[in-house]
């Protein structure tokens, strides 16, 4: 009886070991065909681009400063055969390395293959805590006649090819914006012309003040934004650009 219950368990234990080891089999070839799909696709990250941005008022109020504007970003998708999710993007707005304005979330959206796609956050900072040398820049880079600013999006992206999903990547996007700040000046920057014409003039030096300007860009030379992309699970050992071409 003892003889004919361990062979029973023997059996038990090589089927299921060899279930096992079938279910393991199959899951690394399904694993190795994504694997090879995926690289032979090898997915280009999205182009980010600063259309339009609309400075609608700045306030030197030392040691604080209040800033309110709106820009228009567009993302395109570079790829023919892989999908984006954007799962969350926050904008937001900085001067000198320094945060002015809180974040803001923008829509996730899913981009298809060579799509483009639009937003128009509104950023706002009021009395947001500034060092001195970065409030005192601001005053002497408006007198100057222009300031520069620098539009910021921070969110997680994951590609989709066919039904399968990627794990989810972290993207960094830093948009340039160079404002003119004295009536209908025109600066040359990064191969673009940026054009503005102030309300309210130059603002002197010292002089805590509001100035209210409209920002225009050529719809045809818009400016093209920084970005990167790092994989986002810490579980695993693969991290930052492995299967993404940032070209």
């Amino acid at each position: 009886m003892s003889k004919e219950k361990h062979h029973r368990d023997w059996i038990l234990r090589r089927c299921c070991g060899s279930l096992a080891a079938c279910i393991l089999t199959l899951a690394a070839v399904v694993g190795f065909i994504v694997l090879v799909i995926f690289l032979a696709l090898r997915p280009s990250k999205p182009s980010f681009y600063l259309q339009d941005v609309q400075l609608r008022s700045i306030d030197l109020s030392d040691p604080a400063l209040s800033l309110d504007l709106q820009v228009t970003i567009a993302s395109r998708n570079p790829n023919e055969r892989v999908g984006v999710y954007y799962k969350t993007l926050d904008a937001f707005t900085t001067y000198r390395d320094e945060a002015v304005t809180v974040p803001v979330s923008m829509p996730a959206i899913y981009q298809g293959h060579k799509d483009v796609s639009v937003w128009s956050p509104v950023m706002s900072g009021d009395a947001v805590p500034v060092a001195q040398y970065v409030a005192d820049a601001m005053k002497q880079d408006i007198e100057a006649g222009y300031v520069l600013l620098h539009v910021r999006v921070d969110g997680r992206v994951k590609w989709k090819v066919g039904s399968w999903v990627s794990g989810s990547y972290h993207l960094f996007v830093n948009c340039p914006a160079l404002l003119a700040t004295s009536g209908s000046a025109a600066v040359a920057a990064g191969g673009g012309v940026f054009a503005a014409s102030a309300a309210s003039g130059v603002v002197p030096a010292g002089v805590n003040t509001t100035v209210s300007l409209k920002f225009t860009h050529p719809a045809d030379c818009p400016s093209t934004c920084e970005s990167s992309l790092r994989y986002d699970d810490d579980r695993r050992a693969l991290r930052s650009f492995v299967f993404v071409r940032t070209g």
